[in-house]
């Protein structure tokens, strides 16, 4: 394990002697969450990996600091004060209260992040440098990760993170990865609509014109860098308001599902849901206290031929030849969307049909990528 844990610090984030690395997890909180024994068991011992990547990390003369929190029960809220104290520094915090925007980035307030990047910016060198987060609930989308990166910090985001992992998924080559993501990332780029399909009931159109792919190759070497690990995938925010049809998965963040559940959308926003009845309350209990949460936020495709498992999420999405949707905040990779709530659900054996102004390509056929990477 610390061998594994040595080659991520190296081979994915670059850690070099000398630079600090905060490694965030989060305890199972019975506040806000129901966990059964075998999940419960994961999370214990993904917390209990937090102090094994410092210990390592210091063996690479680096330094090492390390934040626990109780989980926040949702995808996307922002991390406690004392996670902010470790990344930023108390200096920096006392300059954003000053200017009255740190209580507004908690409460997710768009237009406090620019004045908070121009305060951050000014003590830059304060900022942690490299970011492993841990925690079951995501901090992907969230002001304190971007505030992280616009500085220039790298930051490996790994919710629902398996241990296992280190030896599968995680241990994918760099350059294994890099051509067919990044090849899917140009495609998504130049389409202007994204057709996806399946025999269980999926036919979804979405409107991609003007927004940016992203490739996510476990590559977070250069400054400002952020993706999830276990990397593997090509993503892209699609445009708020226009995506309609029908969205089927058999599979829920970490188990499959009672039933095939469908999601019904409608001028960008999630409509209806039926089939898993744990699944559907949940989602109508945060959409009925964040309506905004009901947002396509997102189109992703798997790119790591090592994944396999489709009941964890993290890793679900990232299996070669899937399709995955997104439903909440979209900020923080060219949407508009700012919600704290964000969640994949995965489309196994789809077919995706990209068009551009003059073409039209079919990108994957019922489970199988058909474009070649290298084109």
């Amino acid at each position: 394990m610390r061998e594994a844990v040595k080659r991520v610090l190296i081979q994915n984030l670059g850690l070099k002697e000398g630079e600090t690395l905060l490694v965030l997890g989060d305890s199972i909180n019975p506040e806000v969450e129901q966990v059964e024994e075998r999940e419960a068991q994961r999370r214990n011992l993904t917390t209990e990996l937090v102090p094994v990547f410092c210990e390592v990390a210091e063996s690479l003369d680096a330094t090492a600091r390390s934040v626990i929190y109780p989980a926040l029960g949702a995808h996307g809220k922002e991390p406690p004060l004392e996670a902010w104290k470790a990344a930023f520094g108390e200096a920096i915090l006392e300059d954003l209260e000053k200017e009255g925007l740190l209580g507004r980035l908690f409460e997710k307030d768009a237009s406090a992040f620019e004045p908070s990047l121009t305060v951050v910016r000014a003590r830059a060198e304060e900022v942690v440098k490299v970011v492993v987060a841990l925690p079951h609930y995501s901090t992907s989308h969230t002001s304190f990760r971007k505030l992280i990166t616009e500085n220039g910090g790298r930051y490996a985001s790994m919710p629902l993170f398996d241990p296992s992992m280190l030896t599968t998924s995680l241990a994918v080559e760099i350059e294994r990865l890099k051509p067919l993501t990044e090849k899917m990332a140009r495609l998504l780029t130049e389409a202007e609509e994204a057709v996806v399909t399946s025999e269980d009931g999926t036919n979804l159109h979405l409107v991609l014109k003007g927004r940016a792919g992203m490739a996510d190759t476990g590559d977070l070497t250069a400054p400002g860098s952020f993706g999830n690990l276990p990397a593997g995938e090509a993503f892209i925010a699609p445009v708020e308001g226009y995506t309609y049809g029908t969205y089927t998965t058999q599979w829920g963040p970490t188990k499959k599902l009672t039933k095939i559940t469908k999601f019904t959308i409608k001028n960008g926003m999630l409509e209806r849901v039926e089939g898993d009845q744990e699944l559907c309350s949940y989602l109508a209990g945060i959409m009925d206290e964040h309506p905004q949460a009901r947002n396509v936020a997102e189109l992703g495709i798997g790119t790591n031929p090592k994944a396999s498992r489709p009941d964890n999420i993290l890793e679900a999405e990232k299996i070669l030849g899937t399709v995955h949707l997104a439903f909440g905040d979209n900020s923080t990779f060219g949407g508009r969307v700012k919600v704290p709530f964000h969640q994949d659900f995965v489309l196994f054996n789809p077919t995706l049909v990209l068009k551009g102004k003059n073409w039209e390509e079919v990108v994957i056929e019922k489970g199988k990528v058909v474009v070649e990477a290298s084109s």
